[in-house]
């Protein structure tokens, strides 16, 4: 496991810098650039050693990479980056040509699109998206969204399953009073909204057993600055729940801030939860308990099926799930309930 100090002497900045970075402290002031290369750094030092392969490209492909996000939304969500340098280190592996496109003003640069082997497109992308992409080529995978099994390859998670697995764990500590914290997403230029796959297995799944209370979920942005604003909303009802799913850990993050601020010891009085395990996770306080998702793996499988789609001419189309797992860590504990 890197430590802050090894982030610290390869991004060039100081172990203090790389601390305030990595647990969103807003009073730093800090270059967009430098937060950057340091989210860069702990990721990739958390990569795991490159796997043997058998077969490397035949020809030197041209890859489009789209994000949905921009440069600076990124750095608000580095869940994204994650899997934005999987690709690219899978391509760079492979000697394929890679180009990087990211949201501007609302949609991409239609001119750098074209000419291209194939396109990666990373996040949440509605019909007029779809189309656009599908204009400038035939050979596209999706890396964390499904919009057409039959026409396209894509790379999800379960995150029905995960959310289950999130709620069994906080279940089996004793805790009855679990809260949601969670995102919406808008495509098409904001006009339709997502509903998260998460939010919505945490109202069933909790419905079932007779223990779901609307009272207890917040929704906002996927950001540690809207993890603390719900989290201070949610403190601020004097009903606040023993444990709390939150469905990222950058929101996590914030609202571990939040019941910091308001003196509200985590796990003794609240457990928390998070999802995706960046590499900022282990470095909080506490430990955030978090659910594993393998990015770098999205983006070296989503590579890995384009460039299988061009050499073999497969006409079917492959969705492949990547499974996730439970990391437990320090922020979650027996319920004091119950102990």
């Amino acid at each position: 496991m890197a430590t802050l100090k090894e982030i610290a002497e390869k991004a060039g900045v100081s172990v203090a810098t790389v601390s305030r970075v990595l647990n969103y402290d807003t009073t730093l002031s800090v270059a967009d650039e430098t937060r950057k290369r340091i989210f860069e750094v702990a990721q990739q030092l958390n990569y795991k050693t490159l796997r043997e392969r058998s077969q490397q490209a035949k020809e030197r492909f041209r890859f489009g990479l789209i994000h949905w996000y921009s440069e600076r939304q990124e750095l608000d969500d580095p869940y994204y980056m994650a899997i934005r340098l999987g690709v690219e280190k899978e391509c760079f592996e492979r000697q394929i040509e890679l180009v990087k496109l990211f949201k501007q003003n609302g949609s991409y640069p239609e001119e750098r699109m074209e000419h291209l082997d194939g396109i990666i497109a990373v996040g949440k992308f509605g019909p007029k998206d779809v189309h656009a992409f599908a204009a400038c080529t035939e050979h596209i995978v999706f890396v964390d969204c499904s919009p057409d099994e039959q026409k396209f390859d894509s790379v999800v998670i379960d995150l029905r399953k995960a959310t289950m697995m999130v709620l069994d764990h906080l279940l089996q500590l004793g805790h009855q009073k679990i809260g949601y914290i969670g995102g919406r997403e808008y495509v098409d230029g904001q006009q339709t909204l997502l509903y998260d796959e998460r939010e919505t297995t945490f109202y069933e799944y909790l419905h079932l057993k007779g223990m779901y209370d609307s009272r207890y979920v917040w929704t906002g942005s996927f950001t540690a600055e809207d993890g603390y604003r719900l989290m201070k909303q949610a403190i601020s009802t004097k009903d606040l729940p023993t444990a709390f799913f939150i469905a990222s850990d950058s929101m996590a993050i914030g609202a571990l801030r939040a019941l910091h601020e308001a003196q509200i010891p985590v796990p003794d009085r609240v457990s928390i939860v998070g999802f995706n395990d960046l590499p900022t996770a282990k470095f909080i306080h506490p430990p955030l308990t978090t659910v594993k998702v393998y990015t770098e793996f999205m983006g070296e499988t989503a590579v890995e099926l384009l460039v299988e789609r061009l050499t073999t001419k497969r006409t079917i189309c492959k969705k492949v799930v990547v499974p996730t797992k439970l990391v437990v860590r320090e922020s979650s504990q027996i319920c004091a309930k119950r102990s």
